[in-house]
C-alpha cells in the first residue's frame, strides 16, 4: 500500500508538466500583426500616461506658483491693512488735536470779539469828548466800526486795527499843541473865525481878530466854550510862540483840571 502511494507521488510532477505542454500546444500563437498592434497600444498607453504625468506636473507647478502669488498678495494686503489702520489711528489723533486747537481758537476768538466790542464802546464815548478837528480826522476810521457787533461781517482783526488807529491818533493829539482855525460863537452872539490853540486834549484857547477870546474844555457831550476876553493877549503870545514868531517863554493861561 505504501509503495503504490509513493509511485503516485513520483508520477505527479511529470503529469503536471505534460498537461502544461499540452495547454501551450493547444493555445494559438499570436500573429506578427497582432503583436505589433499590441506593442503600438502599449506604446500609445505609455505616451498618454507620460503626457498626463507631464501635464499634471506642469499644472501642479502652475497651481503652486499661483498659490505662492496669492500668499504674497495676502501678505501685502495684510501689511497695507496694518499701515491703513495705523494711518487711521494717526488721522484720528490729528483730528482730535485739530479739534482741540479749533475749540481753543474759537474760545480765544470769542474773547477777542468781546474785548474789541468793549473797546469800540469806549472809543464811541471818547469820540464825543474830542475836539472837532480831531473828530474829522478820525471820522473815516470811526465809520468803519460796525453799528451792530453781533451781525457785522467785519473781521475782528480789522476792528482791532480801526480801534488802535483811532487810539494812536488820539494819543498823538494829546501829546501835542495844535493850532486850528474854527468858527466860534462870540460873546455878542455873532459867529466869527478864530484861531484855537489846543493844549493836548485837556484845554483850548481861542482868540479872534477883534480881540474876542475864550477857553474850551472837554465834557461828556463835547467841548464847552466860555468867553474870556482878558486872556486875549496871552493867547496871541502863545500862538506866536507855537508859530515860531517869538522865542519860547512862560505864558500864564488859566487851566482847569477835572
Amino acid at each position: 500500500m505504501t509503495r503504490s502511494f509513493t509511485v503516485a507521488l513520483a508520477l505527479a510532477p511529470s503529469l503536471a508538466v505534460a498537461l502544461a505542454r499540452a495547454a501551450v500546444q493547444e493555445a494559438p500563437k499570436p500573429t506578427l500583426a497582432e503583436a505589433r498592434l499590441t506593442m503600438e497600444k502599449w506604446i500609445e498607453t505609455e505616451q498618454v500616461l507620460a503626457k498626463e504625468r507631464k501635464e499634471w506636473q506642469q499644472g501642479k507647478e502652475i497651481l503652486t506658483g499661483r498659490l505662492e502669488l496669492v500668499r504674497q498678495e495676502i501678505a501685502a494686503l495684510e501689511e497695507k491693512l496694518a499701515q491703513a489702520q495705523a494711518g487711521v489711528a494717526q488721522a484720528n489723533a490729528k483730528r482730535d488735536e485739530l479739534k482741540a486747537q479749533d475749540d481753543q481758537l474759537k474760545a480765544v476768538g470769542a474773547q477777542l470779539t468781546a474785548a474789541v466790542t468793549g473797546f469800540e464802546g469806549e472809543v464811541r464815548r471818547l469820540m464825543r469828548t474830542l475836539p472837532e478837528p480831531l473828530q474829522k480826522r478820525l471820522l473815516p476810521l470811526f465809520q468803519r466800526m460796525p453799528e451792530d457787533p453781533a451781525t457785522t461781517k467785519v473781521s475782528v482783526a480789522e476792528r482791532f486795527q480801526n480801534v488802535l488807529g483811532m487810539l494812536n491818533e488820539t494819543t498823538k493829539a494829546n501829546q501835542e499843541m495844535a493850532v486850528e482855525y474854527e468858527v466860534r460863537e462870540l460873546a455878542a452872539g455873532t459867529r466869527a473865525e478864530v484861531r484855537v490853540l489846543y493844549v493836548g486834549l485837556a484845554q483850548a484857547y481861542y482868540v479872534g481878530s477883534n480881540g474876542e477870546a475864550g477857553i474850551g474844555r472837554p465834557s461828556g457831550d463835547g467841548w464847552s466854550w466860555e468867553a474870556s476876553k482878558a486872556i486875549a493877549g496871552e493867547v496871541l503870545t502863545a500862538l506866536d510862540i507855537v508859530a515860531g514868531k517869538q522865542t519860547p517863554a512862560f505864558v500864564p493861561l488859566p487851566v482847569k483840571i477835572r
